[in-house]
C-alpha cells in the first residue's frame, strides 16, 4: 500500500509505530508482512458429540457441554413433528424447557442447524426430547 500524501497547509504528518517485544526485549513493528502474534485460546477441551437417529418419540442424551461455547443442533431426514433441546442440572431425572425472555426457546420443526445455547454451569446436560409424528429424524448436538 503506497504512503499517504502529505498536504498543506501542515506539511507533516505525525507517525505512530504499534509493535510488540521480541524474544530480546525488542520493538518489532507490526506490519501486513509481520502480523500480531496473537492465537485464539484453546477452550476446556471438546465434547462428546451427541449423535444418531430416531423413528420414535422420546428422549435422547445426555450431551455434556466442554466449555461456554455455543451448543449447535443439527436435523436432517425425512420427519415431522418437533424436536426440543432440554436442560438438567441433575443427571437427567429433572428436565427443564429453554427459556428467554419467558419465550420457548430450542423448538424445532424442520432440517437445519441451530446454534441455540451457551452454558457455564458445569453441573448442566442437555437432552433432545422428540414428538415425531412420522419419519425419522438424524439428530447431531455439539459445540
Amino acid at each position: 500500500m503506497p504512503a499517504p500524501r502529505i498536504t498543506t497547509p501542515a506539511g507533516f504528518a505525525p507517525a505512530f509505530a504499534i509493535g510488540y517485544s521480541d524474544p530480546a526485549n525488542r520493538l518489532v513493528q507490526i506490519t501486513e508482512a509481520n502480523p500480531l502474534p496473537v492465537a485464539l485460546a484453546a477452550g476446556a477441551g471438546q465434547a462428546a458429540v451427541l449423535a444418531g437417529t430416531q423413528s420414535t418419540s422420546g428422549l435422547a442424551g445426555p450431551f455434556t457441554p466442554a466449555s461456554s461455547a455455543p451448543i449447535a443442533v443439527s436435523l436432517s431426514g425425512d420427519w415431522a413433528g418437533e424436536v426440543r433441546l432440554k436442560r438438567s442440572v441433575d443427571g437427567g431425572a429433572t428436565l427443564h424447557y429453554l427459556r428467554v425472555v419467558g419465550l420457548d426457546w430450542g423448538v424445532l420443526t424442520q432440517n437445519g442447524v441451530e446454534q441455540i445455547w451457551s452454558e457455564s454451569d458445569g453441573e448442566a446436560t442437555f437432552w433432545l426430547e422428540f414428538a415425531l409424528n412420522s419419519g425419522s429424524c438424524i439428530y447431531r448436538v455439539s459445540q
